[in-house]
């Protein structure tokens, strides 16, 4: 079963998708934002061209781990989502999820330029690979 993981951000969303036997989070690309509602029809349609069965939104707790204003907001984006798609939609803990794509960038020596082009959709897979990973362990949000 595919999985598409979603870096949900402001002005980009990042797109990641697990292989079809779901072990494996793979970048896909970046939305970069318009109108909510093709945003959200962009993504029901991709949901459909690669058959996925779930969607997996990177959820931003606080470092403590309360929810703040942005959590609200990825909860509100999953809602509406969920009227553009049949798939389940579920929440992963993204903290520090930017972080760790931008030091994988940086160990990798990628231009600034170029890093600003790709951390959304690398950020996205981090997300997903973590949840596939904690779903072969048995673990759970």
């Amino acid at each position: 079963m595919r999985i598409l993981g979603l870096d949900v951000g402001e002005k980009r969303i990042g797109i990641a998708v697990s292989d079809p036997m779901g072990w494996t989070a793979q970048s896909h690309s970046v939305l970069h934002r318009k109108q909510r509602i093709e945003d959200y029809k962009y993504l029901g349609k991709l949901v459909q061209e690669l058959e996925v069965e779930k969607i997996i939104i990177g959820f931003p707790r606080n470092m403590n781990g309360t929810i703040g204003p942005k959590a609200l907001e990825i909860q509100d984006f999953a809602r509406e989502l969920g009227q553009y798609t049949t798939v389940a939609i579920e929440f992963w803990d993204e903290r520090l999820s930017t972080r760790s794509a931008e030091r994988v960038l940086l160990e990798a020596d990628i231009s600034r330029r170029k890093r600003k082009q790709i951390i959304d959709k690398l950020a996205a897979a981090h997300i997903l690979q973590a949840y596939l990973d904690s779903v072969s362990k048995g673990s759970s949000f």
